[in-house]
């Protein structure tokens, strides 16, 4: 069984036994469900751990790739700033979406207060926001002290810093240090996935004090999670076909015969990585893409352009900000865009058990939200990553096409010469 219906299995079964604890009322049972919350907390914790040293490697590295790439020639240069804007688009895209998604179906507020109380409640005054302090606070006087407070904004505008000036070194003294911090990331994820491991244990002990305490309620907000997300998801996908079908010049019924069968295969795997072959032989083939184009575009794509993943994860944020009822400023939802585009650029194309917790706990604590609950809601995330990574393949393939048809072969054919 994989992992994320292992993960799922455990939280069913841990709301009904903590359900069912809480029907029984034994002192000796409940002291035993309130032991394997004290597990969960551990687990949290040791996931919690990697987020700083994790998002500040990664994004070092990934600003020093993108620089070097974007050096290569103008269809580079080109396929990074649209990546971008796409990127931007669908953070905008997510945060008006799911807002109006929750708008028309608020989330319960009997539930809501049933599953906070057992989780533990938002911060107090984490919606408010005093500009001027804010302000301040993105330049650190201490990274150390800022990275140990999980103030996550400064750390991300330190690392990009840092990141640019890596770039303009040596390039005897500019290797090594980017070789350091790609290791460092790549130790964190395996960090991550020894814990991820231990994820349905974990899960068990968290979910089993939730039934406890909250009872089978919890299980009517998960599922208006997964929906929300979800829908909000697939949404993306339907923009990206249309910015392809409308900037690529193609027919629409030969370009949505090439993506669909790459679309079922991203369901099935996902993994973006893991379709990169099956996109290349679809715009190869179908959405006639020139080879030269496809070969470059695509893989940088796969590497550095995830379209969904701001979409999804401040989904997410959003979620947990009406669950817990925390009024988030304008200000800070552009931090949590700032720093959900940090995050796409740096995150890997794997699996979302793998990545979901580290990329999105970074924005929760920009805008001051607890990540109790993210371990329930990676225990669904096995529906909504399937949303991901077909908004992702599809992305890709749009980009892909809008870049072969704006000069992109000529500029391959320059930057192979």
């Amino acid at each position: 069984m994989k992992l994320g219906l292992w993960v799922l299995a455990a939280l069913l079964v841990g709301i009904g036994l903590g359900a069912w604890i809480d029907d029984q009322q034994s002192p000796s049972l409940i002291q035993a469900a309130e032991a394997g919350a004290v597990l969960g907390a551990l687990w949290l914790d040791a996931l919690r751990m990697t987020i700083v040293p994790l998002i500040f490697a990664v994004l070092v590295s990934a600003i020093a790739q993108m620089a070097e790439t974007a050096a290569v020639g103008p269809l580079a240069r080109r396929a990074l700033l649209l990546f971008a804007g796409l990127v931007i688009l669908a953070g905008l895209y997510s945060l008006f979406a799911t807002h109006a998604a929750l708008t028309l179906w608020p989330i319960s507020a009997a539930s809501a207060e049933s599953l906070i109380s057992a989780a533990g409640p938002a911060p107090e005054g984490a919606g408010a926001l005093d500009l001027g302090a804010w302000a301040q606070s993105l330049v650190p006087t201490n990274i150390v002290a800022a990275a140990a407070e999980d103030a996550v904004l400064p750390v991300v505008v330190f690392a990009c810093v840092f990141g640019l000036a890596v770039t303009n070194l040596p390039l005897e003294q500019r290797r090594p240090l980017v070789g350091f911090f790609q290791a460092a990331a790549a130790a964190m994820i395996v960090i991550i996935q020894w814990v991820l491991v231990l994820a349905p244990v974990g899960v068990f002990g968290l979910s089993l004090s939730l039934g406890l305490t909250a009872g089978f309620e919890t299980l009517g907000v998960l599922a208006q999670y997964v929906l929300v997300v979800s829908s909000v998801t697939l949404g993306i996908s339907v923009v990206a076909l249309v910015l392809g079908l409308a900037l690529s010049g193609l027919d629409p019924v030969r370009f949505l015969r090439g993506v669909a069968p790459v679309q079922v295969i991203a369901a099935s795997t996902q993994s973006s990585l893991a379709s990169l072959p099956a996109m290349l032989a679809a715009a190869i083939g179908p959405l006639r893409v020139r080879p030269e184009v496809a070969e470059f575009v695509l893989p940088l794509a796969v590497a550095v352009f995830r379209m969904t993943s701001p979409v999804a994860n401040l989904a997410v944020v959003v979620f947990l900000a009406e669950l817990y009822g925390v009024e988030v400023s304008l200000w800070q939802w552009s931090a949590a865009l700032v720093v959900a585009f940090a995050v796409s650029v740096s995150s890997v194309g794997l699996p979302g058990q793998t990545s979901f917790f580290a990329s999105i706990a970074p924005i929760c604590v920009a805008v001051g939200l607890p990540v109790t609950l993210l371990p329930l809601l990676l225990a669904v995330e096995v529906i909504p990553d399937v949303f991901r990574t077909i908004g992702n393949v599809t992305a890709d393939l749009s980009a892909t096409a809008i870049l072969n048809r704006r000069g992109g072969a000529a500029a391959a054919k320059q930057e192979l010469s």
